[in-house]
């Protein structure tokens, strides 16, 4: 057999679906250095126009009606009435699928959206193709429009996620409790005396970790200001991602403010930020929970979007990595409650050293190889 080919399919150029898959397609060239990957925005690929409109759509029903999106979110009621829309999106894709694959002609697929995992999944069906589907769920909670007989592999955080699964009728076999798939270099240590001297922070004081994803979400700029005005004495990295006008707004702000902070842009060195700090206060996206549990780092979670992001807090909650605030004010309480009790967030460290899998992605290469006939 000549050069292994693997496509990889996600959703959303800026997301953790993006983020999963090139930490899966850096796998596989790590472990098969001549291995071809193709990896794409499929969304974008099939429906440029209808992806623009869809992600506009939904940022704004998550920021201004949540409640919205909630009921919607794995509603049986709705995935029912759907499935003649997911259908007839999915023959009107057909033929661009089709050459998308004749073209590339991969030995395996994967998919780290349900959106691509289940187009990929009907084509299976309808036209024989007779390649490995291996679909990467990237949240805690797996919902309906995951589900299709022609997956041959599921990635799954966790047992309990599978579990799920197999409750929904997913043959068990077909499960693999890997883990989120993240980059590789969280697996690697990091001295948290060199990541503060990197930063410029001082080794000697906490850092609290603000973040709100890859797209910069969420109350940080009201984290930044509140906790500025703390009376405990620690140090701030505020991590914008590629939300530019909040980069602006902190940065102008950042000369007003009492306490070290760092402001971040879109930062490449997550792993490092991660490495300095003492705690993260985030919202509960997969990447990111995958990203702090590799690195040991407690979260205080603030304002999770509903749907994937509220049921990802349900598990970190039980699992005792975590704690819940309502607003940014329960937050700042909460982070100088936990900054008292030193013990509990050790064990909220060691817990989440328990639940990491930092080599999900090497896993999942490995899988892959194994699947592609030789």
């Amino acid at each position: 057999m000549g050069t292994k080919k693997a496509l990889l399919l996600y959703i959303s150029e800026i997301s953790g679906h993006r983020c999963a898959s090139l930490a899966i397609e850096k796998a596989l060239h790590t472990l098969e250095p001549g291995m071809e990957t193709i990896n794409i925005n499929s969304f974008n690929y099939t429906n440029p126009i209808l992806e623009k409109v869809i992600n506009r759509t939904y940022m704004s029903v998550v920021r201004r009606k949540p409640e919205i999106w909630d009921y919607l979110y794995d509603n049986p009621e709705v995935l029912k009435k759907v499935q003649a829309l997911r259908t007839m999106i999915h023959k009107f894709n057909t033929g661009k699928l089709k050459t998308l694959l004749d073209e590339s002609r991969p030995d395996a697929i994967l998919c780290t959206q349900a959106f691509p995992c289940g187009m990929v999944a009907d084509y299976k069906r309808s036209f024989g193709l007779d390649v490995p589907l291996v679909g990467v769920l990237t949240d805690y909670a797996p919902h309906s429009y995951w589900i299709y007989d022609n997956v041959d592999r599921y990635i799954v955080p966790s047992e309990e996620t599978g579990r799920k699964l197999i409750e929904n009728g997913v043959d068990a076999r077909k499960i693999e409790a890997f883990g989120i798939p993240i980059d590789s270099k969280f697996a690697g240590p990091i001295r948290r005396e060199d990541a503060c001297r990197r930063l410029g922070l001082d080794a000697g004081l906490p850092v609290i970790l603000v973040m709100g994803g890859s797209q910069g979400l969420g109350p940080i700029k009201e984290l930044v200001k509140l906790l500025d005005r703390s009376p405990l004495n620690f140090q701030m990295i505020a991590a914008a991602g590629s939300n530019s006008r909040l980069y602006r707004v902190l940065m102008r702000r950042s000369r007003r403010l009492r306490k070290k902070a760092v402001i971040l842009p879109n930062a490449s060195n997550v792993d490092e930020l991660m490495a300095a700090s003492s705690i993260i206060i985030t919202k509960p996206g997969g990447i990111t929970t995958a990203e702090a549990l590799a690195k040991r780092l407690p979260m205080l979670i603030v304002n999770p979007l509903p749907g994937q992001e509220a049921m990802n807090t349900k598990y970190l909650l039980k699992e005792g990595v975590a704690v819940k605030a309502e607003n940014p004010e329960d937050a700042v309480v909460i982070l100088e409650e936990l900054m008292y009790n030193r013990y509990k967030l050790e064990r909220m460290a060691e817990k989440a050293g328990a639940l990491a899998r930092p080599d999900s992605s090497e896993n999942i290469a490995r899988l892959t190889l194994s699947l592609i006939k030789r």
